[in-house]
């Protein structure tokens, strides 16, 4: 058996006999990685700007050539390719340590903590709180679909990041330390253009040059886990995750694949504004979306399938697989 599958294996075990407790308000599967996940997210797969697997899914731009090269001293030729591949998870729960996508398992370290809410005061006012987790999940490392290592997120099942245990994910405040450049966009005039945002990422992509937009979830600022505008569970989770994901590219603890031509193929550069339109999303708790349409763009509209992906109590926990683009130089 894959080295990889059997260190998944140990993880899970791990959890469920030693670090983790049963609770009434923890919910979630363990994600299965072949029947979970939509595979028709990996397409389209390109070499240079000629597509050799297409689908129903918008892509980035790609290189112009197919013919690439890396290294120095030494320079190696190879085929500039592009695909989409799977490269984290996130938790977005309301109970803390919820280990949502690895069997809804809680650690027993947060009775300290407050729990989530949702808060409805009037028609006017609706607010909630999520504590989000972010897992590395090189899944095509794993099952060796592309060989070349150069080309893939490699690494093993890691839990990333608690936001149980980062001080500003509950506090607007020392969030500023983090997103001073907030102050910017709250106006009305900024917030409208997110509209366009919105359409474009419901059509096609979002609009990386409106990197505080969210789309139709709403604003990617502040970076913590307050929903100012809470319109349901699956748009909260989705904001929150795609703020996740800035808030990675933000402390750099995530790079990016982003060069159209070589030399920047050769690398993957650490990016502190999130380049949306690379990524893509797709739900694996606690209703896989699979299939055809199973992953939509960040900001895109959650009212097309949002319905029966929020179940009352056992499904208000949620979990979601992120997808990123890969150019790069393969030998």
């Amino acid at each position: 058996m894959n080295k990889y599958l059997l260190n998944l294996i140990g993880v899970i075990l791990l959890f469920y006999t030693t670090h983790s407790i049963a609770s009434p308000n923890c919910h979630g599967n363990f994600v299965n990685p072949i029947t979970d996940v939509c595979w028709s997210c990996l397409f389209p797969l390109t070499i240079g700007s000629s597509t050799v697997a297409g689908g129903s899914l918008s892509d980035t731009k790609n290189p112009s050539l197919p013919i690439c090269a890396c290294g120095s001293p030494v320079i190696h030729p190879g085929i500039s390719t592009g695909f989409w591949e799977p490269v984290a998870m996130t938790d977005v729960t309301r109970t803390p340590y919820c280990m949502v996508n690895i069997g809804g398992v809680q650690l027993p370290m947060g009775s300290y903590l407050q729990s989530g809410y949702v808060e409805s005061a009037n028609s006017d006012y609706n607010h909630s709180f999520y504590y989000v987790h972010w897992y590395k999940y090189p899944l095509l490392y794993w099952i060796k679909i592309i060989t070349d290592g150069m080309c893939l997120e490699s690494g093993d099942l890691d839990i990333a990041y608690l936001t149980e245990l980062d001080p500003t994910w509950n506090d607007d405040e020392l969030t500023f330390l983090l997103n001073p450049e907030a102050l910017l966009f709250g106006n009305v005039l900024a917030q409208s253009a997110c509209a366009a945002d919105s359409v474009a990422s419901s059509v096609s992509l979002p609009l990386d040059t409106l990197f505080w937009c969210a789309g139709a979830q709403g604003g990617l600022y502040p970076m913590n886990g307050h929903v100012q505008e809470h319109v349901g569970g699956v748009q909260a989770s989705t904001l929150l995750t795609e703020r996740m994901a800035y808030k990675m590219h933000r402390e750099l603890l995530i790079s990016d694949s982003v060069g159209q031509n070589s030399p920047a193929l050769c690398f993957n550069p650490h990016l502190a504004i999130i380049p949306k339109s690379r990524y893509r999303y797709q739900m694996v708790n606690p209703v896989p979306t699979t299939g055809s349409g199973g992953c939509r763009p960040f900001g895109a509209t959650t009212t097309t399938w949002e319905a029966g992906h929020e179940i009352p109590f056992t499904g208000e926990d949620f979990g979601f697989l992120v997808w990123r683009k890969r150019n790069c130089c393969a030998f």
